[in-house]
C-alpha cells in the first residue's frame, strides 16, 4: 500500500487531485500508530516533537518541496524511530531525489528490524529492488526482486519488474519464463509478448550461427501468435540465407495477409529473393495485388521503383502520384520523383513539383507513435523504449488518426 501511495505522490495530471487524500491517509496511519502505543509522561515531550516534524514533512510534501520534507521526516524518525510509515516515505523521497545510497540504507534498516510484520519486510525488500534499479544496479535489483518473488510467488507486480530486467539484460529465455508466470496470474492477452521474447531469443541464435535453433524459435513464436510480423521476417531471412528463395518468399508474403500495414517491411526482401531467382515479374504482380487490396503510400512507392527499373517512366510517375495523394509528406517518394525528372530533363515538371514541395514542407515524412504512452520514436520498434510495452508502436497518418499497431 505504501508503494502505491508513493506512486501517487510522484504522479502527475489527474493523480494530483488525490494527493491531499493520500497524505491524510498517511497521517491517519501515523496517528493510529500513536493511539495504539500510549506514551509515558516522560516521553510525551519528545513524542510531540516527532509528531510536529512529521506533520511539517507532510506539509512540505503537499507543496512539492521534497528537500524540506526529507529534513522534517528525518527529524521525526530521530525522535520516534518506531514509525515505519515515516521511514518508507523518507526512503521514497531519497529515491526520487536520486540519493540512492540513503534510500538503500533505510530499506535495509527496516528489513533488519525485529518484531516487524513480515509483509512490511517484503514491501521494504521490493522498495530496495526499486532503489537498486533506480541506481542502475541491475544485477542487485534482479537478485532482490527474485527474493521478493520467492517470498510472495503470486505477486505479478514483482514478476513484471523481473521480466523488465531480463529484457534489459537481453536474457530472453528467462524473460519468456517470467512472462509465462505472469500469464498464469493475470487474465488478458500475453501471447504477443511471449512471441516477441521467442523472436528475440531466435535472433541471438541467428547471430551466433545456430540457424536450426533460431528456426525452431521463430516457428514457435508464430505458433504462439499468428500475427507476429517480426517472426515471419526473420524466418524468411533464414530461408534466404540458405538460398531457399521460394520458402523465403512464401514466408514474407504472409506479412501482407496478417498485417497489411507493415507489408512495406517485406518489399525489399521479396525483391532481393526474386532477383536471385532472376525472375522479377512476380514482384510486380504481388505489388499490384497489395495496392489493390490495401492501398498505401509504401506499396505505390515500391511499385514505382519496380516500374522505373523496367524503364516504365510513365507507370512509375503514376504510382508516385498515387503514393503522394495518400501521403503528401512522403519525402522519399518526392525525392525519387525529383530524381526521375532530373534524369529525363523535364524542367517544367521539376518546377511544378518544387511548388508542391513548398506547400507541404511542414508535413513530417514518416512518423511513429506508441498508442500506450504517446512516445514517438524515429523508427518502427516492436517494443516501446519509454513504457516497455510490445506491439504498441505504429504509423501516424496525415490526419493524426490513431496509429496502426499490431494490437
Amino acid at each position: 500500500m505504501l508503494e502505491s501511495t508513493w506512486q501517487w505522490f510522484t504522479g502527475g495530471g489527474s493523480q494530483q487531485i488525490l494527493l491531499t487524500a493520500i497524505v491524510f491517509l498517511l497521517v491517519g496511519l501515523f496517528l493510529g500508530k500513536r493511539m495504539r502505543s500510549p506514551v509515558e509522561d516522560k516521553h510525551t515531550e519528545a513524542a510531540n516533537r516527532g509528531d510536529s516534524s512529521f506533520f511539517k514533512g507532510v506539509q512540505y510534501l503537499l507543496s512539492n518541496d521534497h528537500d524540506q520534507a526529507i529534513e522534517e521526516f528525518t527529524k521525526s524518525v530521530q525522535v520516534n524511530s518506531d514509525t515505519i510509515e515515516t521511514y518508507v516515505t523518507l526512503g521514497n523521497l531519497y529515491r526520487s531525489r536520486g540519493d540512492i545510497d540513503r534510500a538503500i540504507r533505510i530499506r535495509q534498516n527496516i528489513i533488519l528490524r525485529p518484531n516487524i510484520d513480515e509483509q512490511i519486510k517484503i514491501d521494504a525488500l521490493f522498495d530496495l529492488g526499486k532503489d537498486y534499479l533506480k541506481g542502475g544496479f541491475l544485477n542487485r535489483a534482479l537478485k532482490t526482486f527474485l527474493q521478493v518473488s520467492q517470498k510472495n510467488p503470486g505477486d505479478a507486480r514483482t514478476l513484471k519488474e523481473i521480466e523488465s530486467i531480463y529484457e534489459g539484460l537481453k536474457d530472453w529465455e528467462n524473460a519468456y519464463a517470467t512472462r509465462q508466470k505472469i500469464a498464469r496470474l493475470e487474465s488478458g492477452s500475453h501471447e504477443h509478448i511471449l512471441a516477441h521474447h521467442l523472436v528475440e531469443a531466435g535472433k541471438v541464435c541467428q547471430e551466433k550461427g545456430d540457424g536450426g535453433k533460431a528456426k525452431t524459435l521463430f516457428n514457435k513464436a508464430i505458433s504462439t501468435q499468428k500475427t507476429c510480423v517480426d517472426a515471419y521476417l526473420h524466418l524468411g531471412d533464414l530461408h534466404f540465407a540458405k538460398q531457399e528463395y521460394k520458402k523465403a518468399i512464401s514466408v514474407w508474403k504472409k506479412v501482407a495477409e496478417i498485417a497489411p500495414q507493415f507489408t512495406f517491411l517485406a518489399y525489399g526482401r521479396l525483391e532481393g529473393a526474386y532477383t536471385k531467382m532472376k525472375n522479377l515479374e512476380p514482384v510486380e504482380d504481388f505489388l499490384k495485388e497489395c495496392a489493390r487490396l490495401n492501398p498505401d503510400a509504401f506499396t505505390h512507392m515500391a511499385l514505382a521503383r519496380y516500374l522505373y527499373n523496367k524503364n516504365d517512366m510513365e507507370g512509375a510517375l503514376r504510382e508516385i502520384s498515387n503514393a503522394l495523394s495518400l501521403n503528401p509528406g512522403f519525402w522519399e517518394a518526392r525525392r525519387f520523383r525529383g530524381q526521375m525528372f532530373l534524369k529525363s530533363g523535364a524542367e517544367d515538371d521539376m518546377l511544378k513539383d518544387y511548388s508542391e514541395i513548398i506547400e507541404v514542407l511542414n508535413i513530417p515524412y514518416l512518423r511513429f507513435r506508441c498508442i500506450q504512452c504517446g512516445f514517438e520514436p524515429n523508427e518502427l520498434l516492436w517494443q516501446c523504449p519509454q513504457c516497455n510495452q510490445w506491439d504498441t508502436i505504429g504509423l501516424i497518418n496525415d490526419k493524426e488518426a490513431p496509429v496502426d499497431a499490431i494490437q
